[in-house]
């Protein structure tokens, strides 16, 4: 497993509040981010940015889009959203949670399997009699692989369904699976630990990645801040390293 996977896999397994530097920091110095699981290289590099240069930590919460947002919606603390759809952004958004969103990046799904691809798999069509893994029907990773199937006019099942792109993609390098249908962010991250094949057909059904500040966020201006840090130059060089478009 390569060490960039492996510590994107430890940050997600606390799917709990992960605090920055500081951890022992009053919640007055803190910025809580609610950001979804496929962005979590990207936005802990931007966080250890923000913190020097704002002197403040940077909690980060990474998970389903749509559990994170209807945890903002049920007003829960944070104060930064970053869905991988509209869909979830919608639920904290239409609950008064949500300021107004922005779309800062967008993302296509591919196929990953193990390092060998040892099922031999080179696109869509190769998935049927494998054993092959996807995100659930309820989160956008879910319901970008049912648009992706439905626009090529395939009807087949995946062995399992789970509950975010990174966990759908830790069955692939676990080799308890053939192929899963996951962000190309996602599989870039991997490295070697997997084998990316593209899948031409997603270009047509791309997903669009929404942030937005939180009416609860505790200060206005940290939060719009953060925001800005993404939106700005620093934070697109830093999407387009690890394979997102521009939005």
């Amino acid at each position: 497993m390569s060490r960039r996977w492996a510590a994107a896999a430890a940050a997600l397994a606390l799917l709990s509040p992960l605090p920055g530097c500081g951890a022992d920091a009053d919640a007055d110095d803190t910025l809580q981010v609610l950001a979804a699981s496929s962005l979590t290289d990207v936005f802990t590099e931007l966080a250890e940015d923000f913190e020097a240069e704002h002197d403040v930590d940077v909690e980060l919460s990474f998970g389903s889009s749509t559990a994170l947002a209807e945890q903002a919606a049920d007003g829960a603390p944070g104060a930064v959203l970053a869905t991988a759809d509209e869909t979830s952004m919608a639920v904290a958004e239409d609950a008064g949670s949500a300021n107004p969103p922005t779309i800062f990046a967008g993302n296509v799904l591919v196929l990953a399997t193990p390092a060998g691809n040892p099922a031999g798999i080179t696109g869509l069509d190769d998935l049927a009699g494998t054993t092959w893994v996807r995100c659930a029907d309820e989160v956008p990773c879910g319901r970008a692989a049912i648009d992706l199937l439905s626009s090529v006019g395939l009807d087949l099942e995946p062995d399992s369904l789970d509950e975010d792109a990174r966990s759908t993609l830790d069955k692939v390098i676990a080799g308890e699976a053939d192929a899963a249908l996951v962000y190309r962010t996602d599989a870039i991250a991997a490295g070697a630990d997997v084998v990316t094949i593209p899948v031409p057909e997603a270009e047509s059904v791309p997903s669009s990645y929404y942030i937005a500040t939180l009416t609860q966020a505790p200060d206005d201006d940290l939060a719009e801040a953060f925001v800005d840090l993404v939106l700005g130059g620093v934070g697109s060089e830093a999407l387009q390293e690890a394979g997102f478009a521009t939005p």
